[in-house]
């Protein structure tokens, strides 16, 4: 490993935040972590991330859900 590389993951051991979608290998949560922070800041889309995965806590929930459709009268 090059000495840039050892610096960057000796920075981030110290310094990196813990974060659940860091402690998984579910595609389906990482996914959802990127998708709430393309739209908000990560102190903000934490608190969202959590309640979102205590509703819908994989993929099968999330598309059991109903989805409110406009009435097309």
């Amino acid at each position: 490993m090059n000495r840039t590389a050892e610096i960057l993951l000796d920075w981030y051991a110290r310094e990196g935040r813990d974060l659940p979608w860091r402690r998984t290998h579910d595609p389906y949560r990482i996914w959802l972590s990127e998708v709430i922070l393309q739209q908000t800041r990560v102190a903000q889309g934490l608190e969202y991330y959590l309640r979102f995965t205590e509703r819908f806590p994989d993929v099968a929930s999330l598309a059991a859900s109903v989805v409110a459709k406009p009435d097309r009268t």
